[in-house]
């Protein structure tokens, strides 16, 4: 199932990071164009078609109840997984960042502005949590991977197409 397959993949990425074979992970958990359907959300309607919504409040509900569902299977069990796993003087997920989000605001129009993202984990001290921060519309998420860089004593010049560093 799905769930399975993902919870797997996180399960692996925290061994990596634990045994420290590597900090380092992406893990795409669909393609954005997949005409997959998971059943186990309780919608059997394809993810890409739905997200071509039409502006159909019913198409938009089920849309909202896949994307809660990607995020119930997915990043929660990632990040209590992290956040239960030892790690020097705190936990993985304390002496991580964690980066969960999509390309696309609003996938009907194909619009990118404002993306939806999460920024989680401590960074070791470096990153405060509990917060909400919204970036100005027309702010590149390049920006975003700038702080993190940042964050993490990573010098670089520019990233991408980033027009500075986010405050985070």
């Amino acid at each position: 199932s799905f769930t399975e397959q993902s919870k797997m993949m996180f399960d692996l990425m925290t061994l990596a990071w634990q045994a420290e074979i590597t900090r380092v992970s992406t893990l795409m958990v669909a393609r954005e164009i997949s005409n997959r359907v998971y059943n186990e959300s309780g919608v059997n309607d394809p993810f890409h078609n739905l997200s071509h919504h039409s502006e159909v409040q019913a198409n938009k509900d089920k849309l909202a109840t896949l994307n809660a569902f990607h995020t119930r299977s997915t990043l929660a069990y990632f990040l209590e997984k992290l956040g239960n796993t030892p790690d020097g003087d705190g936990s993985l997920l304390d002496h991580s960042v964690v980066l969960y989000g999509s390309g696309m605001s609003n996938s009907n129009q194909h619009d990118h502005d404002p993306l939806p993202l999460l920024l989680a984990g401590g960074a070791s001290g470096k990153l405060d949590g509990g917060r909400h921060i919204r970036a100005g519309l027309g702010t590149p998420i390049a920006n975003l991977h700038n702080a993190i860089l940042d964050k993490l004593n990573i010098p670089v010049s520019d990233f991408g197409d980033s027009t500075g560093v986010l405050n985070i």
